[in-house]
């Protein structure tokens, strides 16, 4: 079985151009991957392991509210969504840096619990792209070096879910990651949600 999984996000549409603390940071982008099931967690190419978190609480940290009719989304008829729409995307800024930078290195070692290992056996750290001092801070965590972390904010921003896949990508193209590698990646968002996964590159 083949799996497609995609990550992408088109945040110019939403972001406010007027909120310049918030609209200069993010860019528009979209990645993929292939997944293929295996009959063996040994094998060149693994999930290794993996754990998800989620809190409403944050919600007004970062958000793009519903701005249509309440409870109709779902209706009935061909007109169900069609005038739907969104507010700007809002963000509290230092609200989710803070956020960021505590929960991220504790998923990414709930991740590394679930797969079995520690922290001295990730080669590489692939996160979603969205802020050069929160990814600092996850490899400082992690005891790696620098050059041990894929960034590629400074030519894109935050791409948001497009980001990790797009940084994947432009490692494995340039030979930084190869076979065999071990990658600890952490995704987080709106929601508040946060997620990691270690992953043996094959």
């Amino acid at each position: 079985k083949n799996v497609l999984v995609i990550g992408g996000d088109a945040l110019s549409r939403f972001v406010d151009w007027k909120d310049r603390g918030t609209c200069i940071l993010f860019g528009d982008g979209c990645g993929a991957v292939v997944l293929r099931a295996g009959d063996v967690a040994e094998g060149p190419c693994a999930l290794l392991g993996s754990a998800m978190q989620s809190d409403g609480n944050g919600a007004k940290n970062l958000h793009c509210l519903f701005a249509g009719v309440p409870a109709k989304p779902h209706a009935e008829g061909p007109a169900a969504s069609s005038h739907g729409a969104y507010d700007n995307l809002a963000m509290q800024g230092q609200e989710v840096f803070k956020f960021a930078v505590r929960s991220v290195p504790t998923i990414i070692d709930a991740a590394l619990g679930s797969a079995g290992l520690a922290k001295e056996h990730v080669d590489w750290l692939v996160m979603h792209q969205a802020n050069q001092r929160i990814l600092d801070a996850a490899a400082q965590r992690l005891g790696l070096p620098p050059d041990r972390v894929v960034s590629n904010l400074a030519e894109y921003g935050n791409t948001s879910a497009g980001s990790i896949p797009l940084a994947l990508d432009e490692a494995v193209r340039a030979g930084r990651i190869k076979k065999g590698d071990v990658l600890a990646m952490a995704g987080f968002g709106a929601g508040l949600t946060w997620t990691g996964a270690i992953v043996r590159w094959g």
